[in-house]
C-alpha cells in the first residue's frame, strides 16, 4: 500500500577529509588527502525503508531535504516486510578534548614523523617495511522527523607498522599500530618500530608450535579478539533477527564460565566512541554477559522491535552507509587472578600472544583465530618461544572453559567490517586462563 508522509524520516550529512601516508622500504608510495560531503536521507514507508544518498549535500541544503525524502519514501514503496521501531531515549555525549590536533600539523611534518618509526624498523635481517598513517575529520549532523538533531566532531588518527624478517627462505613478520580519538599520537614512537622488527627477527629461530588440545593463557590481544569476533558478533541483533547466531533465544541462560562478563561500551574515550548512534540514540554500556549470563543483544531501533532482550544504541554506518548493527569498544571485564596464578593455572600448556586474525560463523558458533606467537608453559614457568600457532573450537564450549581471568584488562584500537562497512573499534581484556584449548600448529 503506498503512502504519501513516511512514518518516520532521518538525516544524517557528513562533511570532512581523509588524509594518508603510505611508507614502503623508506620510499614514500603516497600522501594525500580526500574531501567528502555526503548525506543520507531514510524514510520509513508503509512497509520497509527507502535511502537515498546524496553527493555536495551542503549545495543541495534543507530545501532539497523535502524532494529527498519524497524519492526515499517512493523507493520504500518497493519492500515488503514491515519495519517496526523501537521507542529509544535520544541524546549526544560530548567528545573527549583532543591533546594534540593533527589538523595543524603538515602533511609534510606526518611524513617526516612517519617516516623516522618506519626508519626504526630497518634493522639488520630485516627484508621488508611498512607504515601507514590515517587520518579522518568531520562534521556530523543528524536530524530526524521527531524533531531530534544532533551536532558533533569527529576526528580519529592513527598508525601502523610491519616489519618482515627473511632468512635461507624463510619469511617472519611483526606488526605494531596505534589509533586514537584523542589525536596525533606519532611523536617518539621510533621504539614501536624496533618492537615490530625486533620481534620479526626472534620468530625466524622460534620453533613451530606443537598443536592439540591444551591448556593455554590468551593475552589481553588475542582474547580481546575472542571476545569482539565470538562473542561480540554472535550478540548483534540483526544476526540473532535473521537466525545466524549461535546466542538466539538464549538470553537469560549460563552460556560461560561465571568469571566471564562482556561489555559494549561506546561511551569509553576509546577508538570505537561514539557520542550517539547513526539514528540518533543515545548511547550506553551495554552488559551482554555478566556473570557467564546472556543478559542483552546489541542492537538498532528495527533490531530491537523485532527481537527485543537488549539494548538500542549501537546502529553504526561508514560514511553515508545505511546504518547497521555494529559493536564499539567490546572487551571482557577484568578478574582477580594475578599472572602467577594463571601461571600456575595452566601448568603445562602454551601462551598466545598477539593476533593474526582470522574467521567466526556466528550461526554455526565456531571460530579460528591466528595468534601472532606464543610461549609453552612448562611446570607453571613461561619457556620458549613457538611461531605458528592457532586457537579454535566452537563459541560455547570456549566460553565454559574460561576458569580465570587476569587483573590487567587492555584494550587494542582497530577497524571491524561488516556489511561491506568498515568501522573504527577497540577490543580489549585481560589475561585469561583457556582450559581444554584447541590450538593449532604445524604438528597436531
Amino acid at each position: 500500500m503506498a503512502t504519501e508522509e513516511p512514518r518516520y524520516y532521518d538525516l544524517r550529512h557528513l562533511v570532512g577529509t581523509s588524509t594518508h601516508i603510505d611508507i614502503e622500504n623508506g620510499t614514500i608510495e603516497a600522501a594525500g588527502q580526500s574531501f567528502a560531503d555526503t548525506a543520507i536521507v531514510r524514510a520509513l514507508g508503509a512497509a520497509g525503508w527507502g535511502m537515498v544518498i546524496i553527493d555536495n549535500f551542503s549545495e543541495v541544503g534543507d530545501s532539497g531535504l523535502k524532494r529527498a525524502v519524497a524519492d526515499a519514501l517512493a523507493l520504500s514503496q518497493a519492500t515488503g516486510e514491515r519495519v517496526e521501531l523501537a521507542d529509544v531515549q535520544t541524546g549526544v555525549l560530548p567528545v573527549p578534548a583532543i591533546k594534540e590536533d593533527p589538523r595543524e600539523v603538515s602533511l609534510e611534518e606526518k611524513t617526516e614523523l612517519l617516516a623516522s618509526i618506519e626508519s626504526a624498523t630497518r634493522l639488520p635481517g630485516i627484508v621488508n617495511t611498512r607504515a601507514r598513517y590515517i587520518e579522518s575529520e568531520g562534521t556530523v549532523r543528524f536530524m530526524d522527523s521527531s524533531g531530534n538533531e544532533y551536532h558533533y566532531e569527529s576526528l580519529r588518527s592513527g598508525y601502523s607498522i610491519l616489519a618482515v624478517a627473511g632468512r635461507g627462505g624463510e619469511m617472519q613478520m611483526a606488526r605494531e599500530s596505534e589509533h586514537a580519538i584523542t589525536g596525533l599520537n606519532m611523536r617518539h614512537k621510533e621504539q614501536k618500530g624496533r618492537e615490530a622488527a625486533e620481534r620479526a627477527l626472534l620468530l625466524l629461530d622460534a620453533a613451530p608450535a606443537r598443536g592439540g588440545t591444551m591448556h593455554a593463557i590468551l593475552d589481553p590481544e588475542l582474547a580481546g579478539v575472542f571476545a569482539h569476533e565470538a562473542i561480540g558478533h554472535a550478540s548483534e541483533g540483526d544476526l540473532v533477527k535473521e537466525g545466524v547466531s549461535v546466542l538466539k533465544g538464549m538470553t537469560g541462560q549460563q552460556i560461560a564460565s561465571p568469571v566471564v562478563t562482556v561489555v559494549d561500551d561506546p561511551t569509553l574515550p576509546e577508538f570505537g566512541f561514539m557520542p550517539v548512534d547513526a539514528e540518533g540514540c543515545a548511547v550506553k554500556r551495554t552488559e551482554i554477559i555478566r556473570d557467564g549470563v546472556l543478559k542483552n543483544y546489541l542492537h538498532s531501533r528495527e533490531t530491537l522491535a523485532a527481537v527485543g532482550s537488549g539494548e538500542a544504541g549501537h546502529a553504526r554506518a561508514e560514511g553515508s552507509s545505511s546504518p547497521i548493527v555494529r559493536m564499539s569498544n567490546t572487551f571482557i571485564e577484568n578478574g582477580d587472578a594475578t599472572m602467577d596464578e594463571l601461571l600456575e593455572g595452566c601448568k603445562t600448556g602454551i601462551l598466545l600472544k598477539g593476533s593474526r586474525g582470522g574467521q567466526v560463523d556466528p550461526g554455526r558458533g565456531v571460530f579460528q583465530f591466528n595468534a601472532e606467537y606464543g610461549y609453552l608453559i612448562e611446570d607453571g614457568e613461561q619457556r620458549g618461544m613457538v611461531r605458528d600457532v592457532s586457537l579454535s573450537g566452537d563459541i560455547l564450549s570456549t566460553m565454559h572453559n574460561i576458569a580465570l581471568c587476569g587483573t590487567d584488562r587492555k584494550m587494542t584500537p582497530g577497524y571491524c567490517g561488516k556489511g561491506g562497512q568498515s568501522v573504527p573499534v577497540t577490543d580489549g581484556s585481560p589475561h585469561l586462563l583457556l582450559k581444554r584449548a584447541v590450538v593449532g600448529g604445524r604438528h597436531a
